[in-house]
């Protein structure tokens, strides 16, 4: 059964940038005044990046491009370190690429949105990045897991390939805002949204119709269309494409 609600359309974000992290070499030497002031500082950071990203306010834009820098720097570290070449299912050049660019400014939401986590099971949640890919929608993941971006970006290449890199975002808002706490989770929204610009806030969402299970892009798009909610047209425009193998 298709649960409808009331909830937010997208501006996705790849948040790729800001990537920093206090490392302890020992007990003894463990300084806790210094990791808290280095947790304020990355905070600032992070809301800088937002602040860009969302073009508010406007006073954090050198900070906030010098997070974004630094933070594609990191992940190119990253993939120097971790072997292998560009030669695989994805490219990761080309993640970096749409990583920059998405955080380059805003851009139009999408209204189909697939909440996916690395516990799914590695086949579906392929599957699920090229369907929404060729649906013209976004795959969404809350954050970096607990080991990280080079386990993350690891993860990622075993799933995504050139075509969907652009097609991928990371931005924990959109799962407090449509309530997601499971994955996968389905969702097509009625009209455009904007995302607040605070790493804490909850936005405001238009009406929009839910899908939480294991089921297939195919199978949650053809429910909302049936159910003919809120979510239905975009639904339909979405299936469409998918069926014509064409993410247009």
């Amino acid at each position: 059964m298709v649960k409808k609600s009331v909830l937010m359309t997208i501006g996705p974000v790849i948040l790729f940038g800001g990537i920093s992290a206090v490392v302890a070499q020992n007990v003894e030497g463990l300084n806790l005044d210094t990791i808290r002031e280095r947790a304020a500082e990355q905070t600032g950071d992070a809301q800088a990046l937002f602040d860009y990203v969302t073009r508010e306010g406007g006073t954090h834009d050198a900070e906030a491009q010098a997070v974004v820098d630094n933070g594609v720097e990191a992940i190119q570290r990253i993939k120097a370190g971790a072997g292998g070449n560009s030669d695989g299912p994805v490219d990761l050049d080309e993640m970096l690429a749409g990583a920059k660019s998405n955080l380059a400014g805003p851009k139009d939401a999408p209204l189909f949105v697939a909440f996916a986590s690395f516990s799914m099971p590695e086949d579906s949640l392929k599957r699920m990045i090229q369907d929404v890919t060729r649906a013209g929608g976004v795959v969404v993941f809350r954050g970096f897991a607990k080991d990280g971006a080079r386990s993350f970006i690891k993860q990622m290449a075993k799933v995504a390939d050139r075509e969907s890199a652009n097609n991928l975002a990371i931005d924990p808002r959109l799962f407090r805002a449509f309530g997601v706490d499971r994955a996968p989770t389905y969702v097509a929204v009625s009209t455009n949204f904007e995302l607040c610009d605070q790493l804490d806030c909850v936005s405001s969402v238009p009406p929009h119709d839910k899908l939480v299970g294991n089921v297939s892009t195919t199978y949650a798009l053809r429910a909302f269309v049936d159910a003919d909610g809120p979510g239905a047209g975009t639904a339909s425009a979405a299936l469409g494409r998918l069926e014509r193998g064409d993410a247009g």
